[in-house]
């Protein structure tokens, strides 16, 4: 079995910027514009977080599959790249996320 990463599928969704909009979901969601991809991303999370109340382990999965590619789709909108995002998760390395969290409110 192949591993999809979270680059590859960036990549993906980066790609379908040129792909025809009648036949490619995430064009016509990136062609929505940010507002849309946001609500999207929102839905998807919610959906996330009932599956995960819910204990129910298969629904959970594939919502974090949606809330990832929502996701993923979001930052392409906003032109935040996915390296962006690990250069910041890069640098929260090796601080508590009680540190973490202490330093972004003093900002």
């Amino acid at each position: 079995m192949s591993r999809h990463t979270l680059t590859d599928l960036a990549a993906t969704i980066a790609a379908r910027r040129g792909a025809d909009a009648d036949a490619s979901y995430t064009r016509s969601l990136l062609d929505a514009g940010i507002a849309k991809c946001a609500r999207k991303f929102g839905e998807e999370a919610t959906e996330a977080i009932i599956a995960a109340m819910e204990k129910d382990k298969a629904a959970l999965r594939a919502e974090a599959a949606d809330v990832l590619y929502h996701l993923l789709v979001l930052l392409e909108a906003s032109d935040v790249s996915l390296a962006e995002v690990e250069r910041e998760l890069e640098g929260r390395i090796g601080r508590s996320g009680l540190e973490e969290k202490a330093a972004r409110a003093k900002t």
